[in-house]
């Protein structure tokens, strides 16, 4: 991390000696029509795709928690596309979004509908790579359900005796019981999503820059256009902005995690 702040303050061709230039890597980003692109695409994708995946994920968890014949099946059904690398996601659904022979617009053809240009419109492609995004929830979904199993079969029971039905045991018991995992897997979707890279690349950048994604603009500035020590300073702009919506999110998760006290743990058991 020293060399790399060190690396931002020069100009570095990766060949020729670094040239000391203070701050101009900086003040150069700031000025950066594509830096603002890049900084309003990633953001833009995280605001819509977290909450998202969150959601889902949630959602999932609640239907798979459940003791039906087959569950064990769906529970791994799910699973199974979070374990799939991003080039293969992207290669797998350039096809099912190519508006000439893809599946989507072939299923949409059948209800009549004329299907988007999806990747190659310029419009649809940051909404493509989110419903993307959507794919891969099983990670998440695998957390929520070891956190469902995991809440006191006897808040329930107390709940119902109280006259409790599953809206309000789902409301009173269960979200306070799961916030702490709510705001973990919020927090690791928002530190992966600015950090989303492969769409971008394979895509490159996608029509007009709609998918020039933070992490893609960092990476070709260093590896295609040689300008390391301008990449670096990207890198630690990237870094900031994750440290302050995280700090953020920490922050105004203390008015909705509930975290249960060892006294409280202890009234329960008696």
């Amino acid at each position: 991390m020293a060399s790399s702040v060190y690396v931002s303050l020069t100009s570095w061709d990766l060949i020729t000696p670094p040239q000391f230039v203070g701050l101009a890597n900086y003040t150069e980003a700031f000025q950066d029509p594509q830096v603002a692109q890049a900084l309003k695409v990633t953001l833009l994708y995280a605001v819509i795709s977290v909450p998202l995946q969150t959601v889902l994920a949630f959602l999932v968890a609640l239907l798979l928690n459940t003791e039906l014949p087959g569950m064990r099946f769906f529970r791994t059904v799910w699973y199974l596309p979070s374990l799939v690398s991003g080039v293969a996601q992207m290669v797998l659904f350039l096809w099912v979004f190519n508006p000439q022979y893809g599946l989507a617009n072939d299923v949409l053809a059948h209800f009549g509908i004329q299907g988007p240009g999806w990747f190659n419109d310029s419009s649809w492609a940051l909404p493509t790579v989110i419903l993307m995004s959507l794919w891969t929830v099983g990670g998440a979904m695998v957390i929520y359900l070891a956190g469902l199993k995991d809440v006191p079969t006897n808040l329930y029971e107390a709940a119902a005796l109280d006259g409790a039905g599953p809206v309000r045991q789902f409301w009173h018991v269960t979200l306070p019981q799961l916030s702490p995992i709510i705001l973990f897997n919020a927090l690791t979707g928002i530190i992966g999503s600015l950090q989303i890279f492969t769409q971008g690349f394979i895509a490159n950048g996608g029509p007009k820059d709609s998918l020039l994604f933070f992490v893609y603009y960092l990476y070709d500035n260093a590896f295609q256009n040689f300008r390391m020590g301008y990449a670096s300073a990207l890198a630690w702009i990237l870094f900031v902005v994750i440290l302050a919506l995280t700090a953020v999110t920490l922050r105004g998760s203390a008015f909705a995690v509930y975290y249960e006290t060892e006294l409280g743990r202890k009234r329960r058991r008696r």
